[in-house]
């Protein structure tokens, strides 16, 4: 009885479209652009909160806990000239566990957001969990040539990945540790 109620339960949970085959399109229009990896599209009546799949942009800031990197602004800045106000059909993979869609955002000249952002230096190719995360291949590349480039983040010495910022910066912070990197 409890397991048929779980199920009908989860039946009730609304999917995205296409869910069952794992991947899925969003249409609609970029509303905001909140950071270099994140926008909110209008699409119907709802607002999805879309994170771009393949990478990780600089942080942003979120108050004094939570200091933004070199690069957060420019980096948002960069996405939102590409993206914001357009209507656009995404290609989505699933939603994370903040209930974002994680989506390649192609754009109309055949790019994508997603790889754009790398090729010009204002995001890292994301390879937190050894690069589960990393669905586009190509991104990699993109990264490497940005570096050798020296290109946007890449001008500077020591650039730290947003996973690591978040880690080293925002938790020592937010648990009274000492820290040298924010």
């Amino acid at each position: 009885m409890l397991a048929l109620l779980s199920v009908t339960l989860l039946l009730a949970l609304p999917m995205p479209a296409a869910a069952a085959s794992g991947t899925y399109s969003l249409s609609g229009r970029v509303v905001d652009v909140s950071d270099g990896d994140t926008l909110t599209l209008l699409a119907g009546r709802g607002r999805h909160r879309v994170r771009l799949a393949s990478i990780d942009a600089p942080e942003t800031g979120h108050g004094r806990q939570r200091p933004g990197q070199p690069f957060g602004q420019a980096a948002r800045k960069a996405l939102a000239d590409l993206v914001a106000g357009r209507t656009l059909t995404l290609n989505c993979f699933e939603q994370d566990r903040y209930g974002r869609d994680v989506c390649d955002v192609p754009l109309p000249d055949g790019q994508t957001a997603n790889r754009v952002m790398v090729e010009h230096g204002l995001a890292w190719a994301n390879r937190q969990g050894g690069g589960k995360y990393l669905r586009d291949g190509a991104i990699a590349g993109l990264e490497r040539r940005a570096r050798d480039q020296r290109l946007g983040l890449w001008r500077q010495a020591g650039a730290v990945a947003p996973w690591d910022w978040r880690w080293q910066c925002w938790d020592a912070l937010e648990n009274g540790r000492s820290t040298s990197i924010c």
